[in-house]
């Protein structure tokens, strides 16, 4: 009986165990979904109260969920820009914008560049299908649309929704729909952009079954502007007014993502992922959520840039795992040039890490950004920096900005973000030798990345257009 029992342990210890990937195993669907402007506090398996997202707690509870997960910026470009590169904004010329605002604007003459190589790039480089649906942001001339970034389909908008015609008439055009190259409505009806994007999604999942596809999915969700677009079907459905109908809404659409890869039978074999580019920004009146963490969207605070995410990938992603090591966005990129097993050359710095031991194991808290750190940018400053438990906010005097402005006043202050995540405790006076490796760190950071008024060894240009031209209804030149 005793051998019996010892052995139906065993068994079940082996059951439950993440499985090591090899990189002969068949290449794996991948789905990343992407929030807008959606904070940790409103996601109910991260503490909310007001939101329904059972869905999205569904992957946390049958995967893992992330605590100490990053983007690189408190806004949308650049974040975006990480993501798509496993680099820092700074050092791709991506963290600013060609008028010196923090993001995009329509009718831009800047862009990605072209040369860069990103995540459907690499994907491509093994025979996936690849697809965008939703808010691109890095670029709105054809030479940095999606189709041109290794994508096979695009559809979505090129830009924020917040920069619609109706706000600025005199600067900005209508927001377009654009499905590849051409722009097939103009204006978009916001309210319908989640439930298109969904329905695509579907479509290419059932279509794409029979051979590895990659899936990106950045949505325009909760969205940057003061009015709330939500599609009738979940108006007043929520606890929490237009705001939560919204998080519901997105919530439905990775429920309806989860079904179609059930559907297709693929499930088993599909990692899939779902955070957010920027914490939920200070609208009036306040819903969104960035609790446990202080500060808002838009920032360099914990509540800005420290987002929710959770994965999924059965027998592999640990399942009901919560996991407390930093990681970015930044890791996509080097993450999945790993599992996909390329090795071609790769000039190109990259800021990220290969976390398939922590995403795939339960790995504790230990991180590659342990040792290297991980630095939070505004626009051109240096603001924060993380190595381990600490953070240190960087002793800042006000600057000003191309745009007229001034960078805020900063003093020093040092906090202990994975104990005492709300910010509560400084302690810089006790400990000073952590302070000065934290310094230390930063001037590492502003000799490769740039600070302002100071350009970085390590960085390298944005993407170009002489003349941009505006999209319209049914042109693919944009004339």
């Amino acid at each position: 009986m005793f051998v019996r029992q010892c052995l139906l342990l065993v068994f079940s210890v082996l059951l439950s165990a993440p499985v090591v990937w090899a990189k002969d195993q068949t290449l794996p669907n991948v789905v990343l979904v992407l929030a807008d402007n959606l904070g940790t506090g409103d996601i109910d398996c991260y503490g909310s109260k007001l939101h329904r997202t059972p869905n999205i707690d569904q992957i946390a509870a049958e995967g893992t969920k992330f605590t100490s997960f990053y983007v690189t910026s408190g806004v949308c470009t650049p974040s975006r820009a990480s993501l798509m590169t496993g680099c820092y904004a700074q050092r791709l010329n991506m963290h600013i914008s060609d008028k010196g605002a923090s993001v995009l604007q329509p009718v831009a003459t800047k862009g990605l560049h072209p040369d860069e190589v990103t995540l459907a790039e690499l994907f491509k480089q093994r025979g996936y299908r690849t697809a965008c649906y939703g808010k691109w942001h890095l670029g709105d001339q054809l030479e940095f649309l999606p189709t041109r970034q290794g994508f096979d389909d695009f559809l979505g908008v090129p830009y924020s929704e917040d920069m619609v015609k109706e706000l600025r008439p005199d600067q900005w055009p209508e927001l377009p729909l654009m499905r590849n190259e051409e722009v097939i409505e103009a204006p978009v009806d916001c309210e319908k952009l989640t439930r298109i994007y969904t329905e695509a999604a579907v479509d290419f999942i059932s279509e794409n079954k029979e051979q590895p596809f990659f899936l990106y999915l950045p949505m325009a969700r909760p969205g940057s502007t003061k009015v709330v677009h939500v599609d009738n079907a979940f108006r007043g459905k929520s606890a929490n007014g237009l705001y939560g109908d919204c998080v519901e809404e997105l919530d439905w659409s990775m429920g309806a993502i989860l079904k179609a890869l059930k559907a297709a039978n693929v499930e088993s074999n599909t990692l899939v992922v779902w955070t957010s580019d920027n914490g939920a920004v200070n609208r009036n009146p306040q819903q969104g959520s960035n609790a446990p963490y202080k500060g808002w969207g838009y920032g360099t605070s914990e509540g800005g840039m420290r987002m929710p995410c959770v994965m999924r990938w059965p027998g592999v992603v640990p399942k009901g795992h919560v996991c407390d090591a930093v990681s970015t966005t930044l890791d996509f990129w080097p993450t999945f040039y790993g599992v996909l097993g390329l090795e071609f050359d790769d000039a190109l710095k990259r800021d990220g890490h290969d976390m398939q031991s922590i995403w795939f194991a339960e790995a504790g808290t230990d991180s590659p950004y342990d040792k290297t750190g991980f630095f939070y940018y505004h626009m051109a400053q240096l603001q924060a920096v993380r190595r381990g438990p600490w953070k240190l906010y960087l002793p800042l005097e006000p600057q000003p900005l191309p745009n007229g402005r001034k960078t805020k006043e900063q003093t020093l202050q040092l906090f202990d973000v994975r104990n005492d995540v709300s910010e509560e405790h400084e302690a810089s006076a006790v400990q000073p030798e952590v302070v000065a490796q934290l310094l230390e760190l930063a001037e590492q950071a502003r000799a490769d990345l740039g600070d302002e008024g100071r350009v970085g060894a390590g960085q390298r240009p944005a993407g170009f257009v002489a003349s941009p031209t505006q999209r319209v209804l049914g042109s693919a030149n944009g004339r």
